[in-house]
């Protein structure tokens, strides 16, 4: 079984992380790119030997994932990669219109100068963004969890990172049918720019945007 371990090319942290969360980060993103394809088994003894992780993280790693409903445990069947349920991505746009908006507001609200700077050279990526799947949506994920860790509420961060992360199944799943994503990703040079100038009303207004106009290139496929 031959893994990219970094589907996404976004990185997995540092040397101080703790293997539990690697092994999370890594199963995850695994996961949302559908490298680990919607139902099939979690074995544990292949993934643990070509990931290189340990059994004990492993299995801390699945259960936050069954937490977060990308996976699922049955008794005696075993572990399985959750189906992706199409018909839930309008219910899944209804959270994020609401939180999205307000992540937004409290980020250029709240935003230091360290994290300004950061979000400028996210900007500076969007300008020089290749075209490639996973550069991306490698870029779009850290745009958007860049942004959650500003609001500086880790409820808010989490909550969000868990409807951004069910997303972004569907848009893997419809990437190939998908006109002109990259300037979806595009969109959020106005928005990164709202919020290091501190405008939280345009901020607000522009999240809201991008949301409706994911789930209506979402919509036009289905």
């Amino acid at each position: 079984m031959a893994v990219d371990v970094n589907p996404f090319g976004t990185g997995h942290g540092t040397a101080a992380q703790s293997q539990a969360e690697h092994a999370y980060l890594v199963l995850r993103d695994l996961i949302l790119s559908l490298r680990m394809a919607p139902g099939s088994p979690v074995q544990e003894e292949p993934l643990t030997r070509e990931l290189g992780l340990g059994r004990t993280p492993f299995r801390e790693a699945i259960k936050r994932l069954e937490a977060e409903s990308l996976v699922a445990i049955y008794p005696r069947r075993g572990t399985f990669v959750t189906e992706v349920n199409i018909t839930d991505h309008a219910l899944i746009a209804d959270v994020r219109r609401r939180l999205e908006g307000h992540a937004a507001r409290r980020a250029a609200e709240r935003l230091t100068d360290a994290e300004r700077a950061k979000l400028r050279e996210l900007g500076k990526e969007i300008e020089r963004m290749p075209e490639e799947q996973a550069a991306i949506m490698g870029l779009d994920t850290r745009i958007h969890r860049t942004v959650y860790r500003c609001t500086h509420n880790r409820y808010l961060e989490s909550t969000l990172g868990h409807y951004y992360n069910l997303a972004l199944r569907i848009w893997c799943l419809f990437f190939d049918q998908l006109t002109d994503v990259a300037q979806h990703v595009r969109e959020h040079s106005a928005l990164l720019e709202a919020i290091i100038d501190g405008d939280a009303d345009k901020a607000d207004a522009i999240a809201v945007n991008h949301v409706d106009h994911f789930e209506h290139a979402i919509r036009q496929v289905l």
